[in-house]
């Protein structure tokens, strides 16, 4: 049996297209831990108990190579009544923000 090139392609594009959607899913948990940290640390709830993806492009890391950004959105609530929201911003799997109603901070 042997396969044609297009039989290759697509197998490879398959592939590839599995592994950014594992890779995806393991950084927005990495993000969903993030949220909820930051969550318990300011004594407040983290609403859903999720985080949703707002933006995705390509960036340089501080070694030069490009990696995934992402900017994910979170909601919580310091009264248990009014929504706030949040964001996260991911460099591949690293951390580099979490900015919160009337404060931010940055974590590497």
């Amino acid at each position: 049996m042997t396969l044609s090139l297009g039989e290759v392609l697509v197998f490879l594009v398959l592939v590839s297209w599995g592994l950014y959607v594992f890779q995806a899913l393991r950084v927005r948990e990495l993000a969903l831990d993030a949220a909820r940290r930051a969550c318990k640390q300011e004594s407040v709830q983290l609403l859903d108990e999720s985080v949703a993806v707002q933006r995705i492009s390509m960036s340089r890391d501080d070694q030069g190579q490009w990696r995934v950004w992402r900017q994910y959105r979170f909601e919580y609530s310091i009264d248990g009544m009014e929504r706030e929201r949040g964001h996260i911003i991911m460099l591949g799997p690293r951390l580099q923000a979490l900015v919160m109603a009337e404060q931010s901070s940055t974590l590497h």
